[in-house]
This record gives C-alpha cells, structure tokens and sequence, in this order.
C-alpha cells in the first residue's frame, strides 16, 4: 500500500510541475507579447459538448415497481446489509489505522482521525436509517410509499449548469487589457509551484 502511495503522490507532484512550467509560460508571453497569447488563446478556444453523446444518461429508470413487488425480499437485503455495515462501523473500525493508510502524512494525525470519525458517524447513520427503512419496507410497504412520495422531488440545475458553460468574454478582456499585472502575478505564483514542485521531488 505504501508503494501506491508513493507513486500516487509522486505523479502529483509531477503534474504539479507540468502546471506550473505551462503556467509561468503563459505568463512571460503574456508580459512580452500578449497578441500572440491572444492568437494562441483563439486558436485553442474550443467548445465540446458532451450533450448529445450522454444524453441516455439522463433517462429515469423505474424500480419501484420491482421493489414493492419484491418488499419482503428487498427489506431482508437492506436490513441485513445495514446491519453488517453497523457492526464494521462500531466494532471492527479501526480509525487510526485507516488515517495512517490514506493519509501519508502525520503531521496533523488528530485532524486525519476527524475527518474519518466524521466519515465513520455518516455511515452509521445511513446505516441506521436503512434499518428503519428496511423494516418499513418489510411490513409497512404501502407506509414506505407515501415517505417516498414526500421526499421525491425535482430539482433544477440545468440553468446553473448553463452559466457555467456560458464563455466568459469580460475575463479575457480585462486580462489582456492589462497584461504586465496579470502576467507578474502569475509568473510569481508559476515560480512558487516550480520551486516547490522541484523540492518535493528531490527530498
């Protein structure tokens, strides 16, 4: 486990670098020439839409049919599998352990062992509702029902979505309007990254 962890952490690190040389690239062309910048930008500035490609993605798929059909068979399964999970979570758990192996570095080892205490209390709770819900679903199909009548709800996000994929033209206008900040500041933050890209490298 150790071996992925370091070659995990060593791609990042050289990825971190490749970012950054790009980085600090952009940004000399953008001090001493930013028309060619602007034409490299142009010749680069590409939009792909995966749109139509993914669209059988967003179909419904209909299972609540099969599973009032089949409540006892489902309820034992979701009750069972709760159960299991409740178990691993309060007896075989190990926390500590489980922040040494995704966690490379123990400098902040209370922070790591938080993070999964918290990660630990959400499953048990998801478990403990799949109990609950297990049961309903058990001897009170019709009960389950309407809960989930209640809680099936649409929310809309295609028009946040749509902003997002929307070109920014006011960005690139005040970026090449004023060049020599952007590009000294950028040029700094690059120079930060490489160095420290480089360093992590060679310790």
């Amino acid at each position: 486990m150790q071996i992925f962890q370091q070659i995990g952490l060593q791609a990042a690190e050289i990825l971190t670098l490749i970012f950054g040389i790009l980085g600090m690239t952009f940004s000399v062309m953008l001090l001493f020439s930013p028309n060619l910048t602007r034409s490299i930008g142009d010749v680069f500035n590409r939009t792909i839409s995966f749109e139509e490609k993914v669209v059988y993605l967003d179909r419904d798929v209909k299972v609540e049919s099969y599973i009032y059909r089949h409540n006892m068979l489902i309820g034992v399964c979701l009750i069972a599998g709760s159960i299991f999970s409740l178990i691993f979570f309060f007896f075989k758990l190990d926390v500590s352990n489980f922040a040494n192996i995704f966690f490379i570095s123990s400098t902040y080892p209370a922070a790591n062992e938080m993070i999964f205490n918290a990660v630990s209390w959400i499953g048990r709770v998801a478990c403990i509702f799949g109990v609950v819900f297990g049961i309903i679903l058990f001897i009170a199909p019709g009960k389950m029902k309407q809960i989930e009548n209640k809680m099936n709800f649409w929310c809309e996000t295609q028009n946040f979505f749509d902003k997002l994929n929307d070109s920014n033209r006011e960005l690139d206008a005040v970026l090449f309007r004023h060049p020599i900040p952007f590009g000294l500041i950028g040029s700094i933050i690059s120079f930060t990254i490489i160095v420290l890209s480089v360093l992590s490298l060679l310790r």
